[in-house]
């Protein structure tokens, strides 16, 4: 049996609002949603499971409509839909009532359920959210649902407010394997037979990483799984030092040079950090024009800021520090400006200056 494990899709949603970017992210999460699809296809896959969130709010029946036409495209794969704290399942919701034309069965919110597919003798149990909120553990107390089938959990969650659950007592189960949902990054917890996939698009600069699916087989008892990158773009972020006299030209090509050698697709937070004479002069309209660029950070510190930080800073963390650093013997003052920098580059990055 094979199948496809998905998760946080969060059709519907405009990730990073208001940038150039936006709507087209928004449409690109459609068309990786159509890309996994027509993977299906194209593997032969048994099963599709969508481990929560496949919206990013609860549906409407006209988003419903436009997903089963979609999933009509699945003449030989059945798929489950697990209702995630993003589109939960409430009474009377457009989830709970549209009846699904495709092979789909989605799993009714606020109680355990299971999906028996005979087909292919196997049993997917999971709890869908009913609300955004579920406090107490629901996962860990799941047990598979058909003895004489191949036993799949589909879950949603792990913090405190969505379903916490205690992952050494859920590998005692005895699933064949769990498909799990509410993480945007991939956490592979048991090989072979727990994991999280993570988002298939990755949806503010917190996801950084690659991001994608998984694809999985279970044979003769024996569970496989395999995580596949599926992203069109990834959220990256990388500094440059600028601490050797370069100028505000010679810092754009630098950004630009670097994001040539990363990809033009990708959404970039870009710093730069250093020990500077004054503050450099950058052409940012010149680079955020041609490039997806999320955000652009000076964490430089002026040579003025350096020489004068004690004076200035009496009393406080910067100025004890500065302080600390003079004071040091057998230590050289261009070490001491270093560390000087060093720390005062970390504090004006984490706020505490």
């Amino acid at each position: 049996m094979k199948f496809i494990h998905i998760s946080d899709i969060y059709l519907g949603a405009e990730p990073d609002k208001g940038k150039e970017w936006s709507e087209q992210r928004a449409k690109e999460l459609y068309e990786t949603f159509d890309r996994v699809i027509q993977l299906c296809i194209d593997e032969k896959i048994n099963l599709l499971m969508i481990a929560g969130n496949l919206f990013n709010s609860q549906p409407t029946v006209e988003d419903l409509e436009k997903l089963d036409e979609t999933l009509l495209r699945l003449e030989g794969t059945r798929t489950v839909i697990l209702g995630g704290f993003r589109d939960y399942i409430s009474p009377g919701c457009a989830m709970e009532t549209y009846k699904f034309r495709s092979k789909t069965v989605v799993l009714p919110g606020g109680r355990t359920a299971n999906a028996y597919l005979k087909g292919i003798n196997t049993c997917v149990t999971g709890y869908s959210y009913d609300r955004p909120v579920v406090e107490n553990d629901v996962i860990s107390e799941i047990s598979p649902g058909r003895e004489d089938a191949v036993n799949i959990l589909l879950a949603c969650g792990g913090d405190s407010q969505h379903m916490p659950f205690d992952r050494k007592k859920l590998a005692r189960k005895g699933f064949a394997y769990a498909a799990l949902g509410g993480n945007r990054k991939p956490v592979h917890i048991l090989k072979d037979r727990m994991a999280y996939c993570g988002s298939p698009e990755p949806l503010s600069p917190a996801d950084t990483g690659k991001h994608g699916i998984i694809i999985g087989e279970v044979k003769d008892g024996k569970t496989t799984i395999n995580w596949m990158p599926f992203s069109k773009r990834n959220y990256v972020t990388f500094n440059i030092d600028v601490s050797y006299n370069i100028s505000g030209e010679q810092l754009s090509d630098a950004i630009v040079d670097r994001v040539r050698k990363l990809g033009f697709d990708n959404i970039y937070t870009i710093s730069y950090t250093g020990l500077v004479d004054s503050k450099l002069s950058i052409d940012l309209k010149r680079i955020k024009d041609r490039y997806n660029i999320y955000d652009i950070i000076d964490n430089t510190v002026p040579m003025s800021d350096l020489e004068n930080m004690e004076a200035e800073h009496t009393g406080d963390l910067a100025g004890a520090f500065c302080r600390a650093t003079r004071e040091l013997p057998d230590i050289s003052n261009e070490l001491k400006e270093k560390m000087t920098m060093y720390g005062l580059e970390a504090m004006a990055r984490t706020g505490e200056r």
